[in-house]
């Protein structure tokens, strides 16, 4: 649901090429051509000799690791799919991959299937949380077995020569949605031999994120087969703008940063207006060959999306929006404040602002050389976007949320509400990748704008079944389009029929790694986890067999 800038994608991708990287969502804040820029970068720079390899994400390295290390331990098995479930628009099917851990299954006690949703990224890189998070914790406390299963179209799980608009209609929630209702209603564990299928076995679904709103949509299509499911930072609410994911940040960052990126946006929308500063302003950043200004401010919002990748675990935790926030803030407390000084080229411009384009130009402008910036940052390029191949995984995500999840990061509609992103980035310009990337198809067009009520129908922030626990962080930037959203949700009771819980502190989902000693865990992630295995045990002592079924 990148380092020192935005987007790292450091994890190999498992579909067609293994010198390829993987496109992750859900380690991204950017929705639009940034985005795909950065991941080309990373692409271009993990072709590199190690020695000269830019190193874009710590924590993304080390959550790779545990993903290889887990690997190890799961063998992957594959579970045949129909492309199309419905309508008959073609016989294709595609391999879904699935991983199991039986490591504490207690054979004939009724004991639960705990499924992790693969969502928007290769399967495999949910295999720490079947090793030592989630799903391991819930099976230990249960006797139960753990599965992470691969989303259709991500990492393995490919049914198509390639993501044209045509190819990729197939990428649909309700698609997917069937694909694992499918699984769970007919799949056979190697080595198990009594039938654990659904609904004469109860499964308890959980997903983060995107996945975490399927997991709530799972249990309110299916009740029947979801007996119990628990959806961490699930983004219920689809949007076509999403402003508020930077608004979080804004209120919840070290103050000192967080006010002088307000005052520094504020100051570069303003110089640019300017012939007389606007080039001096793009220099400063080192940023003179990009041609466009949207493309130079959203250039530069490129560290902000950091925040999302903290992580209570230092192992996997993400510190750069802190390094970033750090140099924002220097030379600026104490009397002096926030002062004006005379920059390189004359300018006058506030110290915040100063160290904002230093770190910039030291650590993002700096990737390219000025001569070839228009092609590292630059948007316009409507051909750049049109490769349809396997390798171009970024497509995936994209054209879920072109066609129906939106969330296009854009400055508040309120011009006078402080934002930390500059006001050219609006609507047109986070959308125009849906039309480039996307031209219309024989059988498929992209919709004008996303059809968000394909998601809200389903509930939107008011989603609620018995035995649906939502999960949400307290600073989580995705916050805002969960049903704990502090902008639009209404508040709810906590039950244990009804789990309703905000962790202290917490940012994406924190519920969902965890340590092989639990013990050692933060007291906010012990208490979740703690809890998450008290309501779903008591959930699994009303399970009763439906009076129809044999397993």
């Amino acid at each position: 649901m990148l380092r020192p800038t935005l987007v790292a994608l450091v994890a190999l991708a498992g579909l067609t090429s293994a010198s390829a990287l993987a496109f992750e969502p859900h380690r991204l804040r950017l929705h639009g051509p940034q985005a795909v820029n950065s991941w080309r970068r990373r692409t271009a720079h993990a072709h590199e000799p190690e020695h000269k390899r830019f190193v874009v994400q710590r924590a993304g390295a080390a959550a790779d690791a545990a993903s290889t290390q887990a690997a190890a331990q799961f063998p992957v098995y594959n579970f045949t799919q129909p492309l199309d479930h419905f309508f008959n628009t073609t016989d294709a099917t595609f391999p879904q991959r699935y991983w199991v851990n039986t490591r504490h299954y207690k054979a004939g006690t009724g004991a639960p299937v705990i499924v992790i949703d693969g969502g928007e990224s290769p399967g495999d890189e949910r295999l720490p949380f079947l090793d030592t998070g989630i799903a391991d914790i819930l099976a230990e406390a249960t006797g139960g077995v753990g599965v992470v299963l691969e989303h259709r179209y991500y990492g393995d799980s490919v049914g198509v020569a390639n993501f044209s608009t045509d190819n990729l209609r197939w990428l649909t929630n309700e698609q997917a949605l069937e694909d694992s209702a499918n699984f769970m209603r007919n799949v056979k564990f190697e080595g198990i031999d009594e039938d654990l299928t659904a609904p004469g076995t109860p499964w308890i679904y959980y997903g983060g994120s995107y996945a975490g709103a399927r997991s709530a949509h799972m249990k309110v299509l299916y009740p029947d087969i979801v007996y119990g499911a628990i959806a961490s930072s699930g983004v219920t609410h689809a949007a076509i703008t999403n402003w508020e994911y930077m608004d979080v940040i804004r209120l919840a960052a070290n103050k000192t940063c967080s006010d002088n990126l307000v005052q520094a946006v504020a100051e570069v929308d303003k110089l640019l207006k300017s012939p007389a500063t606007h080039n001096a302003t793009r220099a400063l950043f080192g940023l003179t060959g990009i041609v466009h200004d949207d493309d130079f401010v959203s250039t530069i919002s490129d560290p902000l999306g950091a925040w999302q990748n903290k992580n209570w675990d230092p192992s996997i935790n993400d510190d750069s929006f802190d390094e970033f926030c750090d140099a924002v803030a220097a030379n600026t407390t104490g009397a002096r404040g926030n002062a004006f000084v005379t920059a390189p080229g004359g300018l006058n411009v506030s110290q915040g602002l100063l160290n904002y384009a230093n770190y910039i130009k030291t650590g993002i402008a700096s990737e390219c050389d000025p001569s070839d910036q228009e092609a590292c940052f630059g948007s316009y390029d409507t051909a750049s976007y049109q490769d349809v191949g396997l390798d171009e995984s970024w497509r995936l995500w994209t054209f879920q949320y072109c066609t129906v999840w939106g969330y296009l990061t854009t400055s508040p509609p309120d011009p006078k509400r402080p934002s930390i992103l500059s006001n050219l980035l609006d609507l047109k310009y986070e959308h125009k990748i849906c039309e480039q990337a996307f031209p219309p198809g024989k059988f498929f067009t992209v919709p004008a704008l996303p059809n968000i009520t394909d998601v809200n129908r389903l509930g939107d922030f008011a989603i609620a079944a018995d035995r649906l626990a939502i999960i949400d962080g307290e600073i989580d930037p995705w916050r805002p389009d969960t049903p704990h959203s502090q902008y639009y949700a209404k508040p709810r009771p906590d039950t244990t029929i009804r789990p309703f819980k905000l962790i202290p502190g917490a940012v994406h989902h924190w519920d969902e790694n965890g340590l092989s000693n639990h013990s050692a865990e933060p007291p906010e992630i012990k208490t979740i986890h703690q809890q998450e295995i008290a309501f779903v045990q008591a959930w699994l002592k009303d399970f009763k067999k439906p009076a129809n079924t044999t397993a």
